[in-house]
């Protein structure tokens, strides 16, 4: 091994130490799914890019039968414990901003509006407000949101605040939509 190559491998470890990122492969599918596909990479606000990601996936979600789709929410809930706990132990960093799949899981929680009371997928007054009330409760973390957050630590912790922060935004997309006159 050459003075050259033994630098380059001291200074590969130095930079994963202060940049979790580079601890991050897509061919891992862990981390391509904890990462939405790779958009939780955004340099720029990954949980909203994150969220804008999920949406292809949820018009996919919304076409299945009710029940599939609940089931598929567990699913995805309980799979993303260990989908982010993996990938989270990988980057060393508690909740690292790439991981998205939690942004992923509680928006579709969100926008179990649709299917439930049988309104019209594709109505984009439903998908914008949803994905602004989502992000709304994702990035203010009001109570209890804040405190799961602050309390809950690994892979739990990680999808619990964003599925209460979907229910918060299920129930308020709700709100708005009977006060708007839209159910």
């Amino acid at each position: 091994m050459t003075g050259l190559s033994k630098a380059s491998i001291i200074f590969n470890r130095i930079n994963s130490m202060t940049n979790p990122l580079l601890l991050i492969s897509l061919k891992n599918p862990w981390h391509l799914l904890a990462t939405g596909f790779g958009s939780g990479l955004s340099p720029y606000m990954p949980g909203t890019v994150g969220t804008l990601a999920a949406i292809p996936f949820y018009l996919l979600l919304a076409q299945l039968p009710l029940p599939a789709y609940m089931i598929t929410l567990v699913v995805a809930s309980i799979a993303g414990i260990k989908i982010c706990q993996i990938t989270s132990d990988s980057m060393g960093v508690h909740d690292h901003g790439a991981i998205v799949w939690d942004e992923f899981v509680g928006f579709w929680i969100t926008m179990l509006v649709v299917p439930l009371f049988h309104l019209s997928v594709t109505d984009w007054k439903w998908l914008l407000t949803g994905f602004a009330l989502f992000r709304f409760f994702d990035m203010l973390k009001p109570w209890p949101i804040n405190w799961l957050d602050n309390h809950v630590h690994g892979g739990f912790g990680i999808m619990l605040d964003d599925i209460v922060a979907g229910v918060m935004a299920f129930a308020s997309l709700y709100l708005v939509g009977r006060l708007a006159g839209w159910v």
